[in-house]
């Protein structure tokens, strides 16, 4: 008898606080060609939607043009690669709650809209210790959350029917690609939005700390 249910996890501001050392390194490549930079708070309405759409919201309105993009973004990866892991940590519980899920062999999975590689990463070296399977970032070819292509891959990929998983991540986005993939979505309202972006986004049901989750399982 298999597992009758799963778990799909956001990354960003779901697993992890990325949020302090996502606003240091754009906020380096804002400074470096003379762009004014944003404060903390501003980034938990930037990320989420992909480093592309990052830029497009970090850059002042007349320099959102293609060739500006592409070398911020450039620019960004490359630092970000070397300082993505200054201040990130995992929020607290969640390395309780994965230690439950995991005693309980319910799998788990990751979907972010982070490029893949940097997923992967992130994974790998800050909560190596429990098993994700898949980890999904964002992947050539493979339409961004809220499309649920990414969603509905780890169904297959698990052999699970998408009704089966509870969906945890905290912006609309989030919601929305639950939804679309007839996954549950479930709101984390210790990320990087506000509840009612949540709600109006089609959560069933929010939770305010990790631990919460438990009771949603069977």
């Amino acid at each position: 008898m298999g597992p009758s249910q799963a778990v799909v996890f956001d990354l960003d501001g779901t697993l992890l606080d990325t949020l302090e050392d996502l606003c240091n390194a754009v906020n380096r490549v804002l400074r470096k060609h003379g762009f004014p930079l944003h404060p903390l708070d501003a980034y938990r309405y930037f990320v989420g939607d992909g480093v592309r759409v990052l830029f497009e919201r970090a850059l002042p309105g007349p320099h959102r043009d293609e060739a500006t993009l592409r070398t911020c973004i450039t620019e960004f990866r490359e630092d970000y690669a070397v300082h993505w892991n200054v201040a990130t940590r995992p929020y607290g519980g969640i390395p309780e709650l994965l230690g439950t899920l995991a005693a309980r062999g319910v799998p788990m999975a990751v979907l972010s809209n982070k490029p893949h590689d940097t997923t992967v990463k992130c994974v790998a070296g800050l909560l190596g210790g429990w098993t994700f399977h898949p980890v999904f970032g964002q992947r050539e070819g493979v339409p961004k959350k809220p499309h649920p292509a990414g969603a509905l891959e780890i169904a297959r990929t698990l052999g699970l029917q998408p009704e089966r998983f509870l969906y945890v991540g905290d912006t609309g986005t989030d919601m929305m690609t639950a939804a679309a993939a007839g996954m549950k979505p479930v709101g984390a309202l210790w990320g990087f939005r506000p509840e009612l972006e949540l709600r109006e986004h089609g959560a069933s049901v929010c939770i305010a700390a990790p631990a919460d989750l438990l009771s949603l399982l069977d």
